[in-house]
């Protein structure tokens, strides 16, 4: 990979819970201090991993659901004719290392920690997200809900259970993102896997429907990337992302919509050598 890439994605969620926080009874997840809403960066890898395990079968990914790693990290050591896993040497853990970034998209990706039990050793991956973070402060909403049905027999008598469930009527996010060209020549992502990551960032919601969720309540309303014309770059990642301003439009008391909201750009101060690419 000959660039340097560094992004923005903005995307919003109307009447859905965007990251519930078990430790908080599956409320969404915020700022204590701000009101501002959060959703972690494992729950954005989470639906990257999702949305490639769903349109592309012909890449694996190593954290699913249900999955054994251990059995995962087996795999390689098979598939390399290396007869002993547990007292493999460093060379032959480098290999494992090598086969895992080639033949798991999120692994070349994102990076994992596979020294356990058949260690494959650790890999950094060249793509990171940072958390997102609402642009205004968000108000969580809870809601009783009611069930028919019930689960034991000896229930039958109350007819209807309680339940709750948790949304925010609106929150506008923004995630910022990096892609580490140096990293990538190591674990072998390549420009194709690139074109995968962003498409994958651009439909993230779109086969991630849930009650939770519901079809259209989250959309991507923005990706906006720096792509440098050299692997070092020519400018620190914060000094672009500062560029890029998002805020409620003057009028607007309450938000409810991405219309409410003014994207603006300063792309009078863009470094040269830099080309910000709107792929929404």
């Amino acid at each position: 990979m000959k660039n340097r890439y560094d992004f923005v994605v903005l995307f919003d969620a109307q009447d859905a819970n965007p990251n519930g926080d078990p430790d908080a009874g599956n409320l969404p997840r915020v700022d204590a201090e701000t009101g501002q809403g959060l959703v972690t960066d494992v729950c954005l890898k989470r639906k990257i991993r999702n949305f490639v395990q769903t349109t592309r079968p012909d890449q694996r990914i190593y954290f699913g659901e249900n999955v054994v790693l251990n059995r995962q990290n087996q795999e390689a050591y098979k598939a390399l004719d290396i007869k002993d896993s547990k007292k493999a040497k460093q060379a032959d853990r480098d290999e494992a290392r090598a086969w895992m970034c080639e033949n798991f998209y999120d692994v070349r990706t994102f990076g994992a920690v596979m020294s356990t039990e058949i260690n494959c050793g650790q890999v950094r991956g060249p793509a990171q997200l940072s958390f997102a973070r609402s642009i205004d402060p968000i108000v969580a909403s809870e809601h009783a809900i009611t069930r028919t049905s019930v689960t034991n027999e000896k229930d039958i008598e109350k007819g209807r259970t309680m339940g709750r469930k948790f949304t925010i009527p609106y929150g506008l996010y923004r995630a910022h993102g990096f892609i580490n060209p140096f990293l990538a020549d190591q674990t072998g992502f390549s420009d194709d896997d690139l074109e995968l990551f962003f498409s994958s960032l651009e439909n993230a919601f779109q086969f991630d429907q849930s009650a939770a969720r519901p079809a259209g309540s989250m959309a991507v309303r923005g990706l906006l990337i720096f792509k440098h014309d050299n692997q070092l770059g020519h400018a620190p990642s914060h000094q672009l992302f500062d560029l890029i301003d998002v805020k409620k439009k003057t009028e607007i008391v309450t938000p409810r919509s991405f219309a409410d909201y003014e994207v603006i750009i300063d792309e009078s101060s863009i470094p040269e050598g830099v080309t910000l690419i709107r792929r929404i």
